[in-house]
């Protein structure tokens, strides 16, 4: 047997890290040539009750998470003030006036094609929806589907406009492979719809704070049905394949006047039409979906160009820039980008002495810019004529009226009712909550609100928060739940989440035992919220007032600093982690926060909390 000394030595040699001896020679010339080797020499203190660390000897895991935090608010701060910089280099934005129109194309919802009795489509197999009269038969004639007006008619009335009691039709002629007629039916000279408007409020915006400064009216200089093309499809490399299930669907076209001067506020106008044409119902899908495109008319002019130089004129709008048109745009977002990628182009290249041309452009997505697909046509162009085959629409003002009646509940609507004091949320909540799922949450919201009230039909003081604070728990606590999920109104039933409302309100279970009780839910907890809150016993059971206070006394006495914070230096917001202390220091269900702060408030003579 080996030794006890030579075995010591041995485990301890065994135990060094290996070093190659050909990197060793390598390494040993650099050391010697180096005759002020550098030496790092680190402090190290010694922690004792005497030498903390900081102040109110906090532990280590949290000043890292504090020296985090202020790195990210720094970080915050940093992009702000960059991002403020890089607005305010673009000077050429003082210069030069932005002025764009908007025309939208709206799928409407209706069963039957405009001008055939076979039905409309949308996932079907190629050219099984087509009609005669769609594939342009020699001697076959457009019969106007009289119930594809209804949809466009409450459109119309939504958007503020005159209904005309007579339209009629006309020929647009151009010869593409997607027209099979060499002419699309469309309202030139006298449409259905004329001299409307939309208002564009801050809540529209997604930043809750208008360009302008305030409300934006946008006029609309009518708006005219007019059928769809065929659907081309690309066959790579070079063949292009014609559906025409697509064709003589009807379409609602909106055009605005060229008071748009900003791109966000393009951008929100947009948005706000889907909205609308969604709420009454008029249109089969929005933009991500393929049933509603838009294209944009862009200039650009001087903002103090001299008084004698002549633009041109739009509708009444006169001193306007050359525009260019850019061509189906589809999304929100691409309606804001493309807007900015012209207007820049169009700036830049009239500083530099060029000229702007009246063209149609293309824009991708990821694009800094546009480009152009070809010269713009012109009214005289298109030759537009009268259809000869085609009766005028005439519409009766008992119609208009009955239409305007039966008109549902709009997006301004709702937003006013949700702030009053009926309901009691920010415009920014009721603004979210209306655009969130299709109305979809909205409806859950109002199905919330319900059952609580009527749970609390005789508590006057809890009816005025019913609104509030469902709103909080559809919004932040179930919003939350579904942040990387589809919304389902049937995850966490209506009356399930006013339940575990109705409990918390009657102070039966603490707000973390509520956020519980709807994570169970969420989950697939098929038991009732009742019965959950009997079985896990999670029913409050409150301390008495001499327990609240040795409670908060013995967590306060642990630090004296972050007192001395709160009451010399008015830091009131140091009172939460006290709360949260004495919540993970006691049962679960047996401190409410409110009561905590309000026995700390009192120990520390500090002004009651205000009620809410």
């Amino acid at each position: 047997m080996l030794a006890h000394p030579f075995r010591t030595a041995l485990a301890a040699f065994s135990n060094r890290p290996y070093i190659c001896q050909s990197c060793l020679c390598r390494v040993k010339p650099q050391l010697l040539a180096s005759r002020h080797p550098v030496i790092k020499i680190t402090s190290r203190a010694l922690q004792t009750q005497d030498n903390a660390p900081n102040k109110d000897n906090a532990p280590f895991r949290k000043s890292l998470k504090d020296a985090a935090k202020q790195k990210r608010k720094q970080e915050r701060e940093n992009a702000g003030a960059s991002k403020k910089s890089q607005k305010g280099k673009d000077t050429r934005l003082e210069k030069w006036e932005l002025t764009v129109g908007i025309e939208i194309h709206a799928e409407l919802n209706t069963a039957r094609k405009l001008f055939s009795s076979a039905t409309t489509s949308v996932n079907e197999l190629p050219n099984t929806h087509v009609a005669l009269f769609d594939a342009a038969f020699p001697g076959s004639q457009p019969h106007f589907q009289i119930e594809t007006l209804i949809p466009a008619l409450r459109s119309a009335l939504a958007l503020s406009c005159n209904i005309q009691q007579k339209s009629t039709f006309d020929r647009k002629h151009y010869f593409y492979q997607d027209q099979p007629a060499g002419y699309q039916i469309t309202q030139y000279y006298e449409p259905f719809a004329r001299d409307g408007h939309i208002t564009l409020y801050p809540h529209d915006f997604p930043s809750g704070v208008s360009p302008e400064g305030g409300p934006v009216t946008i006029g609309i200089r009518q708006i005219q049905i007019e059928q769809d093309t065929a659907k081309t499809v690309l066959q790579p490399p070079s063949t292009y394949l014609l559906d025409f299930n697509r064709v003589s669907h009807p379409l609602i076209e909106i055009i605005t006047l060229p008071h748009i001067h900003n791109a966000s506020t393009a951008a929100a106008c947009v948005r706000k039409i889907q909205g609308i044409l969604k709420a009454v119902n008029a249109v089969t899908a929005g933009m991500e979906m393929g049933g509603l495109r838009a294209d944009v008319n862009v200039s650009v002019r001087e903002r103090n160009a001299q008084a004698g130089v002549a633009g041109l004129s739009y509708y009444g709008v006169s001193g306007l820039g050359q525009r260019t048109e850019i061509k189906n745009l589809a999304s929100v977002k691409a309606v804001e980008e493309a807007i900015i990628a012209e207007r820049d182009r169009q700036i830049g290249l009239l500083e530099s002495g060029g000229v702007v041309e009246g063209e149609t452009r293309g824009w991708t997505i990821g694009s800094k810019t546009t480009k152009r697909l070809r010269g713009k046509e012109g009214e005289i162009d298109y030759r537009y004529m009268p259809d000869p085959d085609i009766a005028p629409i005439i519409v009766g003002n008992d119609v208009v009226e009955h239409l305007r009646e039966t008109l549902p509940m709009l997006s301004d609507d709702y937003i006013q009712k949700l702030v009053s004091k009926e309901y009691g949320l920010t415009s920014k909540d009721a603004s979210t909550l209306l655009l969130l799922d299709d109305g979809d949450r909205l409806d859950y919201y109002f199905d919330v609100v319900e059952n609580l009230r009527s749970t609390f039909s005789g508590t006057r003081d809890v009816l005025s928060r019913v609104g509030k604070v469902a709103g909080n728990w559809v919004l932040m606590e179930l919003g939350g739940l579904f942040k990387n999920e589809e919304w389902s109104s049937s995850r966490v039933p209506s009356d399930a989440l006013a339940a575990i409302i109705a409990h918390l309100l009657r102070k039966q279970i603490t707000g973390r035992t509520a956020k519980l009780l709807l994570s169970m839910k969420f989950e697939g907890d098929a038991r009732l919220v009742e019965h959950i809150i009997i079985d896990d016993d999670m029913i409050l059971r409150p301390l008495s007032r001499q327990e609240y206070t040795a409670l908060a006394e013995k967590v306060l006495e642990g630090k004296p600093d972050m007192v001395r914070d709160i009451v010399e230096n008015q830091q009131h917001q140091k009172l939460k982690w006290f709360v949260g202390q004495m919540m993970a220091r006691s049962a679960e269900g047996t401190v409410e926060p409110g009561a905590a702060e309000a026995t700390l408030r009192e120990l520390l003579q500090l002004p009651p909390l205000e009620q809410k």
